[in-house]
């Protein structure tokens, strides 16, 4: 598969790291989505995808969230490698490690 540099939440692959560049949603679904930190600029992780793949669970501004397909091929995004997010993941692993098993 050949990755483009736009693409929808619904193409990512879970491990994926995408960063918000617009949302092609109008009314009461965009303020909601808006609300729970998909902005343009937001980093989201793809987390898991249900067996027949609808819905997908995001995590975003710390927080899952499940999308169906119809809504997040509308929010479109680039690639993204969130250096930050990964070593803020690594630091939460190692403090878990340390509180549970020293």
């Amino acid at each position: 598969m050949i990755r483009t540099n736009k693409l929808s939440l619904y193409d990512g692959i879970i491990g994926d790291f995408i960063k918000i560049l617009s949302l092609n949603i109008h009314g009461t679904m965009r303020r909601r989505l808006l609300d729970l930190g998909f902005v343009p600029g937001a980093i989201v992780e793809v987390v898991r995808r249900s067996p027949l793949g609808d819905p997908v669970v995001y995590r975003v501004s710390g927080a899952s969230v499940a999308l169906r397909k119809e809504e997040s091929l509308n929010i479109i995004g680039s690639w993204s490698r969130n250096d930050q997010s990964n070593q803020d993941c690594t630091s939460r692993k190692s403090k878990y490690r340390q509180k549970y098993f020293v």
